[in-house]
């Protein structure tokens, strides 16, 4: 299973990258999933529902069911879990695309938007190894894409992955 991470500041197009090379691979025939980091208290329940009762009520893990989809939730006792404890609960795929875990050493392209105010993090952080942006950067020592060109983005992903592109 490969991994590549997509890393950038705020409203700096993550997301919405994430979404297009998931439609982009899988639509090349390639099997991707994705983990989302998320930097604050989230919840997929919603309060009054059976299971949210059933965590609320102490249950370490909840596995919400039906024959659409599954979800399991689990509340962390201590801490946050490592990515690699998430990648070893995953099912095999070709490729898992990973939004966030900035200082994980997987390869990453950072996302980049003038008006977000931030500087590069490709600037400080070794494992980044490209850079989708709305400008071109001038003397960056790592490829540049232009941030809505999601095939070029595609393709060196794939290519760097040994993934047929």
């Amino acid at each position: 299973m490969k991994i590549f991470g997509i890393v950038g500041w705020k409203n700096s197009g993550k997301t919405g990258l994430m979404e297009r090379l998931v439609a982009d691979i899988t639509a090349r025939g390639t099997s991707v999933s994705t983990i989302k980091h998320a930097h604050h208290n989230f919840d997929l329940d919603v309060a009054g529902k059976d299971s949210f009762r059933h965590r609320e009520a102490g249950a370490r893990e909840v596995v919400l069911a039906s024959r659409h989809r599954w979800a399991l939730m689990r509340e962390n006792q201590a801490k946050e879990p490592l990515l690699s404890e998430l990648l070893r609960r995953m099912d095999s795929v070709d490729l898992v695309l990973i939004e966030g875990y900035k200082s994980d050493l997987h390869d990453k392209i950072e996302t980049h938007r003038t008006e977000t105010g931030q500087s590069l993090i490709s600037a400080r952080d070794q494992s980044v190894v490209a850079v989708a942006s709305n400008v071109t950067h001038p003397g960056l020592g790592v490829p540049q894409f232009p941030l809505d060109d999601t095939r070029a983005i595609a393709n060196f992903l794939l290519l760097r992955l040994g993934l047929s592109p």
